[in-house]
């Protein structure tokens, strides 16, 4: 297949897989919700630190020259977003001494695992930040009900665009390097085992926190 054409298919695929989690999310809206920002945010700090080290873990054996400095700003990006969010915490009276990352979960030790390029593309950049996204709107919309426009401003104006960004670049670099049919198996098969990690870990945070609007990466 040629890589634009498979590029459309992956997206297509990842999006309907990631609709069926707004339903459930809509279903679970009524419920009751223990979780306040403050919670909320320290759990986007944990992402947002986890997936800068993420990327950076990756940079030194990634030999192509693109993915590589595609690599280096996504962890420039998300150190930044560790910064603003751990500003807005502070803002709200966490003191940031207090924050304890949790354990590496299952989904970020997969990732981890992924040796060649293309798997990384299609897991990190491409699957992980349009999950991302999408969950932060979510998110954006129970800041809005809880009036907390400060959030809503942070996520709007800084972290949404550039993990659109980041999407927008893993489909650039899919379109470059999925080329065989060995390639598209090997992303496919990675986005795939992504969302599905994903979304495992996500039940079991929902449960904990005891509602779906939770932040992404």
């Amino acid at each position: 297949m040629e890589s634009r054409a498979f590029v459309e298919e992956l997206e297509a695929f990842v999006r309907a897989r990631l609709a069926q989690w707004g339903e459930v999310t809509a279903l679970g809206e009524s419920a009751a919700r223990s979780a306040d920002i403050s919670q909320l945010l320290q759990l986007a700090l944990a992402n947002e630190i986890s997936v800068s080290e993420l990327a950076a873990i990756w940079m030194p054996s990634t030999g192509e020259w693109d993915i590589k400095i595609a690599l280096a700003e996504q962890a420039g990006d998300e150190a930044k977003h560790f910064r603003l969010v751990a500003d807005r915490l502070t803002a709200l009276g966490f003191a940031l001494d207090a924050f304890t990352p949790p354990d590496e979960n299952p989904l970020f030790a997969y990732l981890k695992s992924l040796r060649a390029p293309i798997e990384r593309i299609a897991a990190g950049q491409f699957t992980l930040e349009l999950l991302a996204y999408q969950v932060n709107e979510t998110f954006i919309r129970y800041c809005e009900e809880l009036g907390d426009r400060e959030t809503v401003d942070l996520y709007r104006r800084v972290i949404q665009p550039e993990e659109r960004r980041h999407h927008r670049r893993g489909r650039e670099l899919l379109t470059t390097y999925a080329t065989t049919a060995e390639a598209q198996q090997m992303a496919r098969e990675a986005a795939a085992r992504t969302i599905e990690l994903a979304a495992t870990v996500r039940q079991h945070t929902a449960e904990r926190l005891g509602t779906r609007c939770f932040p992404g990466c």
